[in-house]
């Protein structure tokens, strides 16, 4: 199998990556036959990503893989047309980047559930955590609001109303909580546990601060009613949400070399989920008819 190194698109910053060279025709969005599908995602050199390319190239489907360090940049760069696809985010991040930015970025196919872990440096318990302790939290609306939900789960923090996906560190009451909270950019988790007492660390970033999520010490639950926003999803524009290819991609993504590859670069915390495309529609639309409220 070929790859390629991809010069850096516009938004993404510094992107580099793996491109998988397959053999067949393939129609891609724009409709131009041999084009590859462009997919933006974060963690490119995962082998999860090599099994699936390899998948891909054997059945004759051009891909190439846009690595992005910066959560905000794949959807605009996706409504732009510099991508086919992406697949790095939630039902609830896709949600408040299209009521944000009235755009209509749709999901095709569910991935997985990953549970949202607190890590420390410092402590090798919650109750070590001490009174008055500082835990970094992800900045980004959606990461943010389920830290707070974790956190509370977790007896730190007391949020007012008992919480929700809008929760904001304003909600945190202060005399009932046993810490406090600091925001910051999401990829700046890891390092800040240096400075901090705990930290709030998605997946992507776990492996940064030299940690895996079995060191957590403490995550949500993924088979709970309220994880389904939290389900990460394939995200396509809404005039390309019936193309055959992508829908194919969405099936390798769940092969058995894929999800093994992907559950061991989880640490085994990745619940696998096959959501179809009408039902992951359904729950993004209730939670942008709540943020549209909010």
């Amino acid at each position: 199998m070929n790859r390629r190194i991809l010069l850096p698109v516009a938004l993404a910053g510094a992107a580099v990556v793996l491109a998988a060279c397959g053999g067949g025709d393939t129609e891609t969005a724009s409709g131009e036959s041999g084009d590859p599908i462009r997919i933006g995602v974060v963690g490119a050199s995962e082998d999860y990503w090599s099994a699936f390319t390899e998948l891909a190239d054997a059945e004759g489907i051009d891909v190439e893989l846009v690595n992005f360090t910066d959560y905000t940049q794949p959807n605009p760069a996706l409504s732009q047309g510099q991508l086919d696809l992406n697949q790095f985010q939630h039902l609830q991040y896709l949600a408040a980047y299209n009521v944000s930015n009235d755009d209509d970025l749709a999901p095709i196919g569910a991935t997985a559930i990953y549970p949202l872990g607190l890590y420390s440096q410092q402590h090798q318990s919650l109750e070590d955590i001490p009174e008055g302790g500082e835990v970094a939290i992800p900045n980004d609306e959606t990461n943010q609001a389920r830290a707070l939900l974790v956190l509370q789960d977790a007896g730190l923090i007391t949020l007012e109303g008992g919480g929700s996906s809008t929760s904001l560190p304003s909600d945190v009451v202060e005399e009932e909580s046993r810490v406090t909270v600091t925001p910051v950019a999401a990829e700046q988790t890891a390092t800040a546990l240096n400075s901090v007492d705990a930290s709030v660390i998605n997946n992507d970033f776990v492996a940064d601060a030299g940690l895996e999520p079995a060191d957590a010490l403490y995550q949500d639950q993924a088979d709970s009613p309220g994880a389904r926003p939290y389900i990460n999803v394939w995200v396509a524009r809404s005039e390309d949400v019936d193309n055959e290819t992508f829908q194919r991609l969405v099936e390798l993504y769940h092969s058995p070399e894929v999800e093994e590859a992907s559950a061991a670069a989880s640490g085994g915390t990745a619940v696998f989920t096959d959501n179809p495309a009408d039902e992951l529609s359904e729950i993004l639309d209730g939670i942008q008819t709540d943020l549209a409220a909010h």
